[in-house]
């Protein structure tokens, strides 16, 4: 039997995210393991098997010239938007004519590099779009502010269309797409401003620290759609499931069935048990408590989500064939392994205030256990380092091929537009 391409790669993700604060899209970093020739055919041929209508568009980002050269060889119109390189489009006469043949077979590709390096006129008509990063006096340098003031932030930079080289400092482009922005405010004049494509990543640090004079509550649209839920007569398995999509709201969940007033005679450990030892009518009046408080601000929709993303992949990471119970423990492990970003308090406190399993707090706190390779796993993927996630996978025993499809299987199950979409 052929070897599978998903054998001779690392791969990595990073989301995309709209003006909404929703799921745009997804980055597919593709890197070529060492000694190994990856058949990007074949890999194309795969994610047309996986992707559905309904998955989000997909970037792909290849981390090695020959992967970048068979994908703009090979890739026909209709496959996933490609990133292409500045400087190896620069130092590399074939990739550039490669380029040229791929745009001409309608291939949709994606300039990436430097704002301050993005190509005149003729090379920028081979590209529907650019992903573009700021020197660092840019990418950090914005600072928190109102919406007003950023927008008289934003009246002196004028956009150009076609992008053209310029020296000038946050000299943003309209409709571009951004990348390594540290600066909340930053992430606000690209989207708002200046409509930008998408973000990909977002300035975790910069909005942790924004908000943390405001008190942690869960988003006001979870709410409004496990109630919408409870009133449909939804099944058990709906309404754990978005109950699982706003880690605040699991975390306020946890502790109101484990308070004294409830006097329920055992600790509620997971969801599930949570949801039947509460009943749907007391549930949904305390919903209703709970929503004039509820949270509308969208900065921080990308940074729950991103939670919810992690736990799903971490799900689907342990060992095949575990019970139903420990894939939901393994999901709440690592749903709650960042709670101290939303609480503002470590991360030790807000998990002694329930009574869950030695595991998560093994794999959360300790980083040994059971969890602790899965949930490890689940964060290096993340990133667009491969060396990571190659240590990880040899020191656990993972499968190149079989970790890649797990990757891949968990992305296309989202729907783009959405901060989190049924599993």
């Amino acid at each position: 039997m052929a070897q599978s391409v998903l054998s001779s790669l690392t791969l990595g993700y990073r989301p995309l995210w709209n003006r909404q604060r929703r799921l745009a899209g997804v980055q597919l970093y593709l890197h070529e393991d060492p000694g190994a020739t990856a058949d990007m055919q074949h890999l194309l041929r795969i994610l047309r098997e996986l992707w559905s209508d309904q998955a989000p568009p997909l970037l792909l980002s290849p981390q090695s010239r020959q992967a970048l050269c068979d994908l703009l060889a090979h890739a026909p119109q209709g496959s996933p938007w490609l990133e292409v390189r500045g400087d190896w489009l620069l130092q590399d006469e074939g990739i550039y004519e490669l380029a040229q043949q791929a745009r001409a077979r309608g291939l949709m590709l994606v300039w990436g590099g430097p704002l301050d390096e993005v190509p005149g006129p003729d090379t920028a008509r081979l590209f529907a779009s650019s992903l573009l990063s700021l020197p660092p006096q840019g990418a950090e340098g914005v600072p928190n502010l109102p919406s007003a003031q950023l927008a008289q932030l934003a009246q002196h930079i004028e956009p150009q269309d076609p992008p053209q080289l310029s020296t000038r400092p946050l000299q943003l482009l309209d409709g571009q797409m951004y990348e390594g922005l540290k600066s909340l405010a930053l992430a606000r004049t690209c989207l708002d401003g200046h409509e930008a494509g998408a973000v990909a990543g977002w300035p975790v640090a910069d909005t942790v620290q924004a908000f943390r004079l405001q008190p942690p509550q869960p988003a006001r649209d979870n709410m409004l759609k496990l109630i919408q839920a409870i009133d449909k007569e939804q099944s058990m398995d709906v309404l754990e499931r978005l109950l699982a999509e706003d880690p605040m709201l699991a975390y306020r969940f946890m502790l109101y069935t484990n308070s004294a007033a409830l006097g329920l005679r055992r600790g509620v450990d997971s969801l599930r048990r949570g949801l039947v030892m509460l009943g749907l009518g007391t549930l949904q009046r305390w919903l209703a408590d709970q929503l004039p408080h509820a949270c509308t601000e969208q900065d921080l929709v990308p940074l729950r989500t991103q939670m919810v993303l992690r736990a799903r992949l971490a799900e689907h990471l342990i060992e095949a064939g575990v019970g139903l119970d420990l894939q939901r423990e393994m999901y709440l492990c690592a749903l709650f392994s960042q709670l101290d970003l939303l609480l503002h308090e470590p991360l030790s406190t807000a998990l002694r205030r329930m009574p869950l399993s030695d595991r998560i707090f093994d794999a959360v706190l300790a980083r040994t256990g059971p969890y602790a390779g899965s949930l490890a796993m689940a964060v290096a993927l993340e990133s667009p380092d491969a060396a990571p996630i190659r240590q990880l996978r040899e020191e656990h025993e993972w499968e190149t091929e079989d970790l890649n499809r797990i990757l891949l299987r968990m992305l296309c199950d989202l729907h783009p537009g959405m901060p989190a979409s049924a599993r």
